[in-house]
């Protein structure tokens, strides 16, 4: 049986040595939800927080294929740091699960240069605005597909304004690029970027990536940053942070019962 915690911290020690905000953000309470197999000592349990799935103590295949796993879109990402659970999930899952490779990030909150991320962020071009995001942008963003991440996981402004924090490029007061928190936790976010397609390749995710991580920096929150693929890495690098390892993944898409 799969039970959702209350005490998040009983299953605290399955993850302990997992650099990952979003687990942080879940064990905290602040948002997502920590499942386990018993809610006093768990042997296994998952860290779930919108489209991620962090899997940890003894495999079970339970964790795997439960309704809980999957929310109301049926996509996760799945990971752990234990070779069984990627086993179990491939042979749980075969052909839905597709293997991907992440970059962690090290979180270093003293290696950021300033002056450095001052002239990226101040580099926005004639006709564009960046703006701190507010509630308006904030109802705007969530409406708008391709960056609604950037608030999606925050049931109202409210808590965005306590736990989230983001910038916005926008264009004839468009939103066309931006950075703003995934998740939140006490102490940080996670960083999400996303640029609409026709304005990408210029220079756009640099400037809101430095103009967030400065945000961050001057309240005393870490910008956490775990990198979906080489060019989001390498961008992360670009703006000082350095790549822990390289991880995998499995980006699982499955029918959910509506």
């Amino acid at each position: 049986m799969i039970y959702a915690l209350r005490e998040t911290k009983n299953a605290a020690p399955l993850f302990a040595g997992w650099q990952e905000t979003m687990i942080w953000s879940c064990l905290q309470g602040v948002m997502g939800t920590v499942y386990a197999d018993s809610p006093i000592k768990p042997a296994s349990a998952m860290a779930v927080l919108g489209d991620f799935c962090f899997l940890a103590g003894n495999p079970e295949q339970e964790f795997i294929l439960a309704e809980q796993t999957y929310g109301k879109e049926g996509f996760m990402i799945m990971a752990s740091q234990d070779r069984a659970w990627e086993t179990l999930i491939e042979s749980s899952l075969k052909e839905k699960a597709k293997k991907v490779i992440r970059y962690a990030t090290r979180k270093e909150p003293d290696v950021f240069d300033k002056k450095k991320l001052r002239a990226f962020a101040e580099a926005v071009p004639a006709g564009y605005t960046l703006r701190m995001m507010d509630e308006e942008l904030y109802r705007c963003c969530g409406e708008i597909m391709w960056c609604r991440d950037w608030v999606s996981q925050y049931e109202n402004y409210t808590l965005y304004r306590k736990y989230g924090l983001g910038v916005v490029l926008l264009k004839d007061k468009e939103p066309v690029s931006g950075a703003s928190s995934y998740s939140g936790y006490d102490g940080g976010i996670e960083v999400e970027i996303d640029t609409r397609e026709d304005h990408r390749r210029r220079g756009f995710a640099c400037i809101c990536g430095a103009k967030l991580i400065l945000e961050c920096l001057d309240r005393g929150l870490y910008p956490g940053w775990d990198a979906q693929n080489k060019w989001s890495a390498a961008l992360a690098q670009k703006l000082g942070y350095h790549i822990e390892r390289e991880y995998t993944a499995y980006e699982v898409i499955r029918e959910v019962k509506k």
